[in-house]
């Protein structure tokens, strides 16, 4: 017979239960006695009732434990001294002799003589004596009554401590009855059409419970702030670039923008080399481009004198992994070059690049860059000036400043700075430039036709807006995954 129904047939008899003593007589557990008078009381109907009670008792600590089986300390050291008694100094090496012979020398069971002939001796003061301690730690066992003061003393001393047990005096409930009905939950098709519905008792149902939630996909950070990025780009005129190519040549990625093959970004330490394909074939780039792009790295051209070094096709056959994305915005000048009649454009990309950085809070191998261009006739340092104002005025930036810089594909080139309130200074927010002549004049583009550029990253406006201190928590597995639920949409400060 299940525990709930021995319950009922117990109540049946009797005007009440006692849980504790319930399981005592019926070798019950009790907690397993408690589950089933909570289930009862889960019934509707009123089955039964029950009322919590506690009752507070001293039970024995580990140590008190340790006293019952093996003795008192006191009483243990009183029958290690001799009837001819003992050295101190040997007493002394007996396990628990410090405590022991503190409490025996108070109950008077051992003295000391310190004039003795061999030096301080310990002899037994009384003939007998009884272990106090372990006849009152029995007595509490058996819960049987023990002077306020013994008890005292052993919770000084942590051979007992307080323990309360809570149980529940049950009684009738008004719907009181000896056999149990589970409610129904859900009224199904069958009832309805044969009665029984009229004579089930159903559950009740919690109207103002809360539903299940909603599991979900939730986009990353990065992709939020990433789509404000773009609608601001897409507000302003741009077109996206194609960034699917994460595999790109040394020859699109440095050589077409009059990056020396000598240039320190080209070496191990910063870039990741691709083993398989190891090479591109050299038929795969443009034969009259790579004519010139040789011609102006060696001997110069369009006002350049070059960088006057033998350059070598190998390098730019090398497969790498993109160290930024402006290997895709010369694609898309070379091909606008191309065209029979140009047409000034703007252009922008927000994707992954690669690089070969030590890792460490704020930087990883992996990242992504933000690039715009704007590629139109005789434009100048002002236009940039004022075209980064407005793209900045629309992330909610507009204290800008800028310092000269250099690079080897624009000139002029300038480092932006905007003013950051929480910080109180100014912050590098990005780099800029103009398309050198050099990296422009080859592609055919006319001579008359300026680019503009700037970049920024994603990751450090995204680790500004979320609160996010070390980059390792944005990307990675170190990510928590509540946090990327949690986030709300991104909204720049913008006016």
């Amino acid at each position: 017979m299940s525990l709930d129904l021995q319950v009922l047939n117990h109540l049946a008899s009797e005007k009440e239960l006692d849980t504790l003593q319930y399981a005592k007589e019926n070798s019950i557990d009790h907690q397993k006695l408690i589950g089933a008078i909570k289930s009862l009381l889960a019934l509707p109907g009123e089955y039964i009732k029950a009322e919590q009670k506690q009752i507070s008792s001293w039970v024995l600590t580990n140590e008190g434990e340790d006293f019952m089986k093996n003795g008192s300390y006191e009483y243990n050291l009183y029958n290690s001294v001799p009837k001819d008694g003992i050295l101190q100094k040997d007493l002394m090496k007996l396990p628990n002799s410090k405590i022991g012979f503190s409490k025996a020398m108070t109950l008077g069971w051992i003295k000391m003589d310190k004039k003795h002939e061999n030096g301080p001796t310990i002899f037994r003061a009384v003939e007998e004596t009884t272990d106090v301690v372990k006849d009152v730690l029995s007595n509490i066992q058996s819960k049987n009554p023990v002077p306020d003061k013994s008890v005292q003393d052993l919770k000084k001393r942590k051979l007992i401590s307080s323990s309360v047990t809570k149980f529940y005096s049950v009684s009738k409930g008004e719907g009181f009855r000896t056999d149990i009905e589970k409610p129904e939950a859900d009224l199904t098709a069958d009832m309805l059409q044969d009665g029984t519905w009229k004579s089930k008792n159903f559950k009740d149902y919690n109207f103002t419970a809360k539903g299940a939630p909603v599991v979900g996909g939730c986009l990353h950070p990065l992709l939020k702030v990433r789509t404000e990025f773009r609608r601001i780009f897409l507000d302003m005129g741009f077109t996206e670039m194609p960034t699917n190519q994460f595999v790109e040549n040394g020859f699109w990625n440095f050589d077409a923008l009059f990056q020396p093959q000598q240039h320190p970004a080209r070496d191990a330490h910063d870039t990741f080399f691709i083993s398989d394909p190891q090479m591109t074939p050299k038929e795969a780039f443009p034969p009259g481009y790579l004519e010139k792009v040789i011609e102006v790295h060696e001997k110069g051209g369009y006002g350049s004198t070059g960088y006057n070094y033998d350059w070598k096709i190998e390098e730019a056959q090398k497969n790498i992994l993109r160290t930024h994305t402006t290997a895709v915005s010369t694609r898309m000048l070379y091909k606008l070059g191309q065209q029979e009649k140009f047409v000034p454009t703007k252009l922008f990309s927000i994707d992954r690049v690669f690089r070969n950085e030590t890792l460490d809070a704020t930087h990883l191998a992996e990242f992504h860059q933000i690039e715009g261009l704007i590629a139109d006739r005789n434009l100048s340092l002002g236009h940039l000036i004022g075209v980064l104002h407005a793209f900045f005025k629309k992330l909610g930036l507009e204290k800008l400043k800028f310092k000269p810089a250099y690079n080897p594909y624009t000139e002029p080139s300038m480092e932006i700075f905007s003013y950051h309130p929480g910080l109180k200074k100014w912050v590098e927010v990005g780099n800029s430039g103009i398309f050198r002549p050099e990296m422009l004049l080859p592609m055919g583009l006319p001579r008359d036709v300026n680019v503009i550029a700037w970049g920024l990253s994603l990751e450090r406006p995204t680790m500004i807006k979320y609160g996010i201190n070390n980059i390792r928590e944005l990307i990675g597995p170190k990510v928590n995954l509540n946090m990327v639920q949690a986030n709300p949409i991104c909204r720049l400060d913008k006016n």
